[in-house]
């Protein structure tokens, strides 16, 4: 068992060693750099069955030790297969980002003859149109704002005219028809503020419904 061990340890390190060449390797080489260590790493799965074997037929005083110190390799080997595996993820990423670059380049002008243009991407023609949109509507939400201050401030107006008139009509011992008259001109304009309040909201509905 100890030189099987040894020699899976060995084999180990000597991975570890090689997966500092993947950032470096050229991209034509990389993908058989990570074939061989791919098969490497196979190879000391195989090891440490065989070790797993062995280790349990150890006598029972140095049993436990033994499986400890190959689940100890069996953690390192897994921890490699998994840095093997995310580089590859992470390739494949870089790879397909640039072939769509690629593709795009390929396409980004078109010769006609008369003239030569260059056509206007879509997505980048699609961000300007939403990105109008949006200040747009950022300034029919201000307008709107402003036009339900301006009723709220009217609102208060109204409260303190009532007001002041119902004092002035109490001093000046004005009829009870002419109370009422005034009461029911407030009750009025207090409709009319309202309506118009839900008009505004509606429409203002109705511009993000429609517009965004």
């Amino acid at each position: 068992m100890e030189t099987l061990y040894h020699q899976t340890n060995k084999q180990i390190q000597e991975v570890q060693s090689q997966m500092g060449r993947l950032e470096t390797t050229d991209r034509q080489s990389v993908h058989l750099l990570e074939n061989e260590l791919q098969a490497r790493i196979e190879q000391i799965f195989t090891h440490l069955e065989r070790l797993e074997i062995l280790a349990s037929k150890e006598p029972p005083n140095r049993r436990q030790n033994a499986k400890l110190r190959v689940d100890q390799l069996k953690y390192d080997v897994q921890h490699l297969q998994t840095a093997l595996r995310n580089f590859q993820h992470r390739r494949y990423a870089r790879e397909a980002q640039e072939r769509e670059r690629e593709e795009l380049m390929s396409r980004s002008f078109t010769t006609n003859d008369a003239d030569t243009s260059i056509p206007i991407d879509d997505t980048l023609q699609f961000n300007s149109s939403l990105q109008s949109a949006h200040r747009g509507m950022d300034d029919l939400l201000g307008s709107g704002s402003s036009i339900l201050n301006g009723l709220r401030d009217q609102r208060g107006t109204l409260k303190g005219t009532h007001k002041k008139m119902l004092d002035v009509a109490n001093m000046l011992g004005l009829s009870n028809t002419v109370m009422c008259l005034i009461e029911k001109r407030a009750t009025q304009d207090k409709f009319i503020m309202i309506t118009g309040m839900l008009i505004t909201c509606v429409v203002m509905f109705l511009v993000v419904k429609y517009l965004s």
